[in-house]
């Protein structure tokens, strides 16, 4: 993240976000495949399979990541081997941005799910247990209970931003909030 300066003098705070060039790997119809979607592929693979080779041979590339966009219809779709790259998006355009958030590893019932520690005077021992789980009644515990366990690693969907800057040199985004993810990480923009 970074901040930029609007015409007005004003700081925004901004994600620059790399945005392709993206190639056009595959498209799906609904009389084919049962839905309407594009496959994207980005980026180079050091080595590619056999099957995966194949696979790409018709779009010309050796995309290392491939991702599938769905689609309302089918005959909006471009055709296999374009490439899609950041003049797609205007300034001022309503965006959302899907990625995989930040893995926190295991973490306990305070950190993960916001609750109470217990007291800390009076013998007592439950500072940071997540005190009682069924033992009485109904003397089991309840699927889906919030519990420790892993956190983060989630798909998530940031909606409601806003595209600030498009600069087609370099192929980056500069999108207003903050996007889901680490550094590096791979996300997807579409129009909200």
């Amino acid at each position: 993240m970074t901040q930029l300066f609007d015409d007005a003098g004003n700081a925004a705070r901004v994600t620059l976000v790399q945005a392709g060039p993206c190639v056009v790997t595959q498209v799906k119809t609904t009389e084919h495949d049962g839905y309407a979607a594009v496959q994207l592929g980005l980026g180079h693979a050091k080595r590619l399979a056999k099957p995966q080779a194949g696979h790409l041979k018709a779009s010309g590339g050796d995309a290392g990541t491939l991702r599938e966009i769905r689609l309302l219809e089918a005959a909006d779709a471009p055709k296999v081997g374009d490439q899609l790259t950041v003049n797609i998006f205007e300034a001022g355009d309503a965006v959302q941005v899907t990625g995989t958030s930040k893995g926190k590893g295991f973490a306990g019932t305070i950190k993960r799910h916001n609750f109470s520690r217990g007291p800390k005077t009076h013998g007592s021992h439950n500072y940071r247990a997540p005190g009682s789980i069924g033992s009485g009644y109904p003397e089991h515990v309840f699927k889906g209970s919030k519990m420790a366990g892993r956190m983060g690693h989630e798909q998530i969907t940031v909606k409601g931003l806003k595209v600030f800057v498009v600069d087609e040199a370099t192929g980056v985004l500069a999108i207003t909030g903050a996007v889901p993810g680490p550094r590096r990480g791979l996300v997807i923009v579409r129009e909200a």
